[in-house]
């Protein structure tokens, strides 16, 4: 981010929002709307929102950085009024921007929530209003959930929870698509994960339950896993020694320098034409769910000692070869 080309007041209530934002908000792109192009004053929030973003445009003004800031919807939201103008003489309710203070680094975050959560009731009046009764059947069965996030867009109806689902003017299952965070996906995989059944005559409210659980037994066998592999890593350090490099969050993969006498397997480059000799990549090693980590450790390791025996066989014949 370009500090010293934005406004500190300005910079002050971005970065506190990006720091302190229970969304993971994230700055899209930053330009300048000022006739000194080099003061960066209007920037793209890309807002998390029912399992993907909504983008909106941070407008302020670098010649009166002390101004609240204008704030733009995306095209499909020309409709979406947050702070509706009243009549003359009605006393008008307090808001973030009617309640501005620059001073304040929490406003600007403050105001992205506030006016999130209008949004939120703004779509899920909008789906409220589509005329099916099958749709508005699901939303009562499940409206006081927590978490509950609905959109519609071009005429789809989606009805978050956390599951995506693009309703079918019918009263069959609904198509289901399950759709998840970033840090979610960095250690479970939702790919490999199967839906429960939808049964005949089921509705949302039954099915969630069974879904919540069987991704939750999921994700805590996916956290288990990391817990057993680190204790893998560990015992695999006892006959190879500290590993050269290793996934220290998810303990995925881990690198050793493996010698056996004089010969040493080292991973480098080199020249075309003076190409190593290269051994085939060894995926029948020994390997059981039985064992405990040290005992397959072990196992490895003196596999790997054989493989090395094996492999200054192959290096020899292919030298003698070349000769």
């Amino acid at each position: 981010m370009a500090v010293d080309s934005m406004p500190p007041i300005v910079y002050t209530q971005l970065n506190y929002l990006l720091t302190h934002s229970p969304h993971s908000i994230k700055v899209e792109q930053i330009w300048s709307g000022s006739k000194n192009p080099g003061l960066l004053d209007r920037f793209t929030l890309a807002i998390p929102f029912c399992l993907d973003y909504i983008k909106w445009d941070v407008i302020y003004n670098a010649q009166f950085p002390l101004l609240a800031p204008d704030i733009v919807f995306g095209p499909e939201d020309e409709n979406f009024r947050p702070y509706p103008a009243g009549g003359e003489g009605d006393l008008k309710p307090k808001n973030s921007l009617s309640d501005w203070n620059c001073k304040d680094p929490t406003r600007l975050l403050s105001l992205i929530l506030e006016l999130r959560s209008l949004y939120m009731a703004y779509q899920k009046k909008r789906v409220g209003e589509v005329d099916d009764e099958r749709l508005k059947f699901e939303i009562n069965t499940i409206y006081s959930r927590e978490g509950i996030e609905m959109y519609m867009s071009s005429g789809v109806d989606k009805v978050i929870y956390p599951v995506s689902r693009k309703y079918l003017a019918m009263a069959s299952a609904p198509r289901l698509k399950l759709v998840s965070s970033p840090e979610l996906k960095a250690f479970f995989s939702i790919d490999e994960f199967r839906l429960p059944s939808w049964l005949e005559g089921m509705c949302m409210a039954e099915y969630l339950p069974t879904l919540e659980e069987m991704l939750e037994s999921q994700i805590r066998d996916s956290i288990s896993s990391i817990e057993v592999r680190r204790k893998f890593i560990t015992a695999l350090a006892i006959p190879f020694g500290r590993p050269v490099e290793s996934d220290p969050v998810f303990c995925r993969k881990a690198t050793f320098l493996a010698c056996s006498g004089v010969f040493t397997f080292l991973h480098f480059h080199s020249h075309p034409g003076n190409a190593p000799i290269k051994s085939a990549i060894l995926q029948d090693y020994p390997w059981s769910p039985r064992w405990d980590v040290v005992e397959m450790a072990d196992r490895i390791f003196d596999y790997l000692v054989e493989e090395c025996l094996n492999f200054k066989k192959h290096c020899n014949e292919v030298l003698v070869q070349q000769r």
